[in-house]
């Protein structure tokens, strides 16, 4: 239950109109169920969800929301029914805090698709309390959507694979993408593109990377390692590329022509959109020359994640971060919306509320 303003067990920044400006704020956590973890919040990362979410753009916000939906951090206290995990361990929260656990796709461990799942923050838990997410010092969640930090991993580079990074990486799996000497083309240069392009390399693809902004080519080649770069407005060099990839991850957010990204594919090519236009057209043609598949995706189930992470540990792939304070939070969102981080900001929870 939600303690009142300037109290509760719990501190924490929210946003408490559409303006979207985040201010401190405290309120009461739950007490520990027999079936839950809590966790001292190290680190968490920032979603352009945070964006929306604060100022209303989708509808639906609920104030004072507290954001944020990559949580990294140390288990504090565990329920009497616990198996997974005990005090002192190294743990994540991502999207989503609770589903029904009983339908069909929460039986094959797709959560995040089940009808009655409860999202991290602005969502309305199963005892009708409005959840509140990571930007704050503890939360406390079913085990079943905590995950294990492999031993070794930074805290705070795994708090951007809890979106970020699972999101490009369930899809990418779940259409075989990681055969290598295959092709990849990476939409969008950001948060998720640039983990796409990191799985890309992991996996032994051809990548490369279409972007709005010449800035970033270098970065894309000579970092991220991308093979090719190709200016997203520039007609002569898409039209070069028509019929050449074998896969499409499309990160960007904007609305944006979809046709030209098609046509790029191959026989049986596979069009992956990860984010979220306002709305996207296209001409039919562009799917059945080709036979070419256009499909959907959020991001992944408690499996799919837990195995993400793994992953990553094994592969030593690492997001690429800027770390901050929350003090720096609304400098940090109006940055995020002009598309000046490289390539997600995590802010460091811990020393942020002493």
């Amino acid at each position: 239950m939600e303690g009142e303003e300037g109290r509760g067990n719990c501190l924490a920044w929210a946003a408490r109109d559409p303006s979207g400006i985040l201010s401190p704020y405290q309120f009461d956590r739950r007490a520990v169920g027999t079936d839950d973890v809590a966790l001292q919040i190290k680190y968490c990362g920032i979603c352009y969800a945070d964006v929306y979410s604060t100022r209303h753009q989708h509808n639906g916000t609920i104030y004072p929301l507290v954001p944020g939906h990559e949580i990294t951090g140390v288990v504090k206290e565990v329920g009497s029914d616990v198996t997974q995990f005990k005090v002192g361990d190294r743990v994540g929260v991502g999207t989503y805090v609770n589903s029904c656990k009983d339908c069909e796709r929460c039986s094959n461990f797709l959560e995040v698709h089940c009808k009655k799942v409860v999202f991290t923050f602005n969502g309305i838990d199963y005892d009708g309390t409005i959840t509140k997410g990571g930007y704050s010092s503890h939360i406390v969640v079913h085990e079943r959507y905590c995950f294990k930090i492999p031993d070794g991993y930074p805290l705070e580079f795994a708090a951007p694979l809890l979106c970020a990074g699972i999101t490009v990486y369930k899809p990418m799996m779940h259409h075989k993408m990681n055969q290598p000497g295959k092709s990849l083309g990476v939409v969008g240069l950001g948060g998720l593109g640039h983990m796409a392009v990191k799985f890309g390399k992991a996996f032994g693809l051809n990548v490369t990377v279409f972007s709005t902004s010449e800035s970033k080519r270098d970065e894309a080649i000579n970092i991220l390692g991308a093979e090719k770069f190709i200016l997203s407005s520039d007609i002569q060099q898409m039209q070069e590329m028509e019929g050449k990839l074998d896969f499409i991850v499309d990160t960007a957010a904007g609305d944006h022509p979809v046709d030209p990204y098609l046509n790029m594919l191959n026989v049986h090519g596979i069009m992956v959109l990860v984010g979220f236009p306002s709305e996207i057209k296209l001409s039919p043609i562009s799917l059945s020359i080709g036979a070419r598949n256009l499909a959907g995706s959020v991001t992944g189930g408690t499996k799919d994640t837990q195995s993400m992470l793994e992953y990553c540990a094994a592969h030593k792939i690492y997001p690429k971060i800027e770390l901050i304070k929350i003090d720096y939070i609304n400098e940090a969102l109006e940055r995020m919306i002009k598309n000046d981080v490289k390539y997600r900001f995590v802010i460091d929870i811990e020393n942020s509320f002493k």
